[in-house]
């Protein structure tokens, strides 16, 4: 998922709010694998391994205080799971990433706040990341390249710096639609600010502040355990989608159609149909499947506020299907 921000000033000139400092550091020093082929080591970062522990720690925690929190609180925090998990896949991914359909300012504005709740990144960066991620999937210039294993493809990528070939690679990908659009800049420019309000403190104070909900049992369940759970949830498209399931579309790629992936992303677990048409709103078949992300581009669309949903033609399926599929659907 990973790549370069544009206009991104160095030797000590301004750069571009759109740049982050991590990229410009060095990745580690260089050795010569046994192919010959030059391998850079990347360096642990400690600050993301101590963080994602006591994060962890805190979920693990946070299960115990289920029986004790208010049955509001419990729908509160799937409520707030649900805007996190459409923030990334409505917003981040389909919207922003792929530009698989178009949306107006009030839903732009919508999707940036939650894509602020998932705090998996400002949406310029999961963007660069991801079209990166397509682009090079499962080379080393894939930020959770799966072919490293399960672990490294579900969290380990975060806790070591980019590898080189990430950086390089991204530098080539054009991210002119993001710089272009106010409400992208708005959002990384106030990111730590606006993830602080929608991850941790609004969720945290409406259960408190409206049926009295303790602010112990509501940090630790809306916030701590909803952002774990979500967190986890996003990591199993690179990782479980990525190894176990079928291959309907194209065999020759590793991505897979995995249910359980689709039931906790609310549909982005059709990931073989995705890396092959990835230009498809839906990213899916279109029909009864669950897509939850789907019904909700679907139902602003009957509002008004998307147009040009693009999609797969149904031959071009078909003739995917039959040319490249590995025979299962």
């Amino acid at each position: 998922m990973s790549g370069q921000g544009a206009n991104c000033a160095v030797d000590g000139e301004k750069r571009s709010p759109f740049c982050d400092g991590r990229e410009e550091s060095p990745l580690g020093s260089k050795a010569e694998s046994s192919e010959g082929s030059a391998r850079y080591s990347q360096p642990i970062v400690w600050r993301n391994v101590v963080l994602m522990t006591l994060l962890h720690i805190g979920a693990v925690y946070s299960l115990c205080l289920i029986p004790k929190a208010h049955l509001l609180t419990l729908i509160w925090a799937y409520l707030c799971f649900l805007m996190t998990a459409l923030g990334v896949t409505a917003g981040a991914h389909r919207l922003w990433s792929h530009r698989s359909y178009k949306a107006k300012l009030p839903l732009r504005m919508f999707l940036a706040a939650a894509n602020s709740m998932a705090f998996q990144n400002d949406i310029f960066e999961w963007c660069r990341d991801h079209r990166v991620h397509h682009k090079y999937s499962e080379t080393d210039a894939d930020p959770h390249n799966a072919r490293r294993g399960f672990f490294f493809s579900h969290i380990g990528w975060l806790f070591v710096r980019k590898h080189r070939d990430v950086i390089e690679k991204g530098r080539k990908l054009d991210f002119t639609d993001l710089l272009d659009d106010p409400v992208v800049w708005f959002q990384r420019k106030y990111y730590k600010s606006s993830v602080v309000l929608m991850c941790f403190v609004i969720p945290t104070l409406v259960p408190w502040y409206i049926w009295g909900e303790s602010l112990w049992n509501s940090y630790f369940l809306a916030s701590i355990l909803r952002y774990t759970i979500s967190l986890n949830v996003t990591w199993l498209v690179n990782s479980a989608a990525h190894m176990y399931g079928n291959r309907p579309y194209d065999k020759y790629i590793s991505p897979r159609q995995n249910a359980f992936v689709t039931l906790g992303a609310i549909g982005e677990g059709f990931h073989n149909y995705h890396h092959t048409f990835p230009f498809d709103y839906s990213a899916s078949e279109l029909g009864l499947k669950f897509n939850p992300t789907t019904w909700f581009i679907d139902f602003m669309f009957w509002l008004g506020l998307v147009t040009d949903r693009k999609q797969a033609p149904k031959e071009m399926i078909l003739a995917r299907k039959e040319r490249t599929g590995d025979g299962s659907a």
